[in-house]
């Protein structure tokens, strides 16, 4: 294969069609946009997709003991938030009877058995996905993930036009769906950490990480809005989408910076940005003719050496961080899948809201999640204390759980609020470890310079944290039938556990902060430094 025909295979043909028609390049600054935009747009798509099982979980397993709604419209955003009008045709009669075989005495059980199904898959699947994020190609590989995904989620949709009433059609649909999945995360948080350096970071990557909550926000108001067509539709539009984006990442993303004429004197994009000074004055341009780049050039994405699993799970921290998200993601998840199914079966402000409205309501969780992970990126950047930061947000998210389960029916207004500060506490630092901490572990100074451990650290943290989240929900549709205390306590348990986790990295980063006078008036590093300093720190 010659260089041109080689280099066209690692160029998006998007960017080679831009070239063609603007006749000159982007700059390095412009691409780094570019990259935001399309790997925001990708995840946002991959959790637009996981939010339309919580949606119809009160469809499939109505409630038989719940008062019907009386037409009448509740605060506060009028026609938004709805009661539904529950005849005996359409969505009404089917929100009466549900949709077997998961609306016997152990709906519920089967409802958390397939979100645990699709999580498992997800998390095993997530190891093997980060080896692969960091051989493959990862644009190529991001985009067979999100149209794979795309398919299997709207399969499951097709058992309602299918009139398909088997169990383990559901169940297998989940489980395929969830092996896609995995591909999606240790994929975009690589290709941030390639173009993006450690200065700033938390905070660059907290406005980013908005894409979780904006993805789960997106999904969950297209599937309320085609729920009173048939529960099939809301996986079938949310399954479209992910497969529209990851079209939109084929034509135009650039994986390395490598990739588009781009190069580190250095040798590596990761190690160049890390340094102090300003990222751009680090790098050099090539000359990009049409889309070919000289024969000077590295091949960034074909060429990088990988880790492996071992070799990963020995950089310092990665573990006591891979733990603490196992317990986040818990309580994370459990409120992902089952908050549109707990507004819809508690009583607010004397009460119930509808299927569609519980669905519109929850999406203000996530809202409190995009501030929340914003600001967990900014202290941790201003505080120069990652695990800190996180293990802090862990502890205020118990209380913060507590006065929304004690408090959240008073008024619609109180559960709004309160709900919004328990999605930011809860997101806050499960935001700030999938992505900060997973990118400065993956380009940690213990690593050989042209080394790719970005996609493989980031699976392992990521996939031991899904673990969690495959249990929270599996746990929550057992507990729940002993009533919703019982969940809260146990998302209050994995949140303390979460932040415990992290005391020995959190006694390393005081213990840094109190030597550091000393360490700059001697010019050197004490000598009982952290060994996790490095992750910690900025600083090289």
């Amino acid at each position: 294969m010659s260089r041109s025909s080689d280099t066209t295979r690692r160029t998006p043909p998007g960017i080679l069609l831009m070239r063609s028609i603007r006749g000159k390049d982007w700059s390095f600054s412009t691409y780094r946009y570019v990259v935001l935009f399309v790997t925001f747009i990708a995840y946002a798509c991959y959790h637009a997709s996981r939010k339309p099982t919580s949606i119809v979980k009160s469809v499939l397993y109505p409630d038989p003991n719940r008062p019907l709604g009386n037409g009448q419209y509740p605060w506060p955003i009028a026609n938004v938030f709805i009661k539904e009008r529950f005849s005996d045709t359409g969505i009404n009669r089917m929100r009466n009877k549900g949709w077997a075989p998961f609306n016997g005495p152990d709906g519920t059980s089967k409802l958390g058995e397939i979100d645990v199904a699709f999580l498992a898959c997800y998390s095993l699947g997530m190891y093997v996905a980060g080896h692969l994020g960091d051989t493959l190609d990862l644009r190529l590989f991001l985009t067979t993930g999100m149209i794979g995904s795309g398919i299997f989620v709207g399969i499951f949709g097709m058992g309602y036009f299918w009139n398909v009433h088997v169990f383990w059609f559901f169940l297998l649909m989940q489980m395929v769906a969830g092996l896609f999945q995995a591909t999606g995360w240790p994929s975009v948080v690589a290709v941030i950490g390639n173009w993006f350096g450690k200065r700033k970071r938390g905070l660059i990557m907290g406005i980013w990480n908005a894409h979780t909550s904006v993805g789960n926000i997106t999904g969950s108001l297209l599937a309320a809005s085609v729920l009173n067509y048939g529960w099939g539709w809301s996986f079938i539009v949310p399954g479209a989408l992910i497969v529209m984006g990851g079209i939109l990442v084929y034509f135009f993303l650039p994986a390395y910076p490598e990739d588009i004429g781009f190069t580190c004197p250095q040798g590596s994009a990761t190690n160049a940005v890390a340094e102090p000074n300003d990222e751009e004055a680090q790098i050099s341009k090539r000359n990009v003719v049409g889309g070919e780049i000289n024969s000077a050039s590295q091949h960034g994405s074909v060429r990088r050496k990988s880790v492996g699993l071992l070799e990963a799970c020995s950089i310092p921290g990665v573990i006591p961080f891979a733990l603490c998200l196992f317990f986040a993601k818990l309580v994370a998840y459990t409120f992902l899948y089952w908050l549109p199914f707990y507004l819809s079966q508690t009583e607010i402000g004397g009460e119930y809201v509808s299927v569609r409205s519980a669905g519109n309501l929850s999406t203000l969780f996530d809202v409190g999640g995009i501030v929340g992970g914003i600001l967990a990126g900014y202290m941790s950047d201003k505080l120069n204390a990652r695990a800190t930061t996180a293990a802090s947000f862990m502890y205020a998210a118990i209380p913060s759980m507590l006065l929304y389960r004690t408090y959240g029916s008073i008024s619609k207004t109180v559960n709004i609020i309160l709900m919004m500060a328990a999605g930011l506490f809860i997101n806050g630092p499960y935001a700030l470890i999938t992505t900060a901490v997973s990118a400065d572990l993956g380009t940690h100074s213990s690593l050989r310079g042209d080394s790719r451990a970005l996609a493989t650290v980031t699976a392992i943290i990521d996939g031991t944290g899904s673990m969690g989240a495959a249990l929270g929900p599996l746990l929550t549709g057992f507990i729940s039938t002993q009533g919703w205390d019982a969940v809260f306590v146990m998302l209050m348990i994995g949140a303390l556990i979460a932040g415990l986790l992290l005391s020995r990295l959190v006694i390393a980063e005081l213990s840094e902060k109190t030597c550091k006078p000393m360490s700059q008036s001697s010019g050197q590093q004490s000598i009982g430094a952290p060994v996790t300093q490095p992750l910690l720190s900025d600083r090289r």
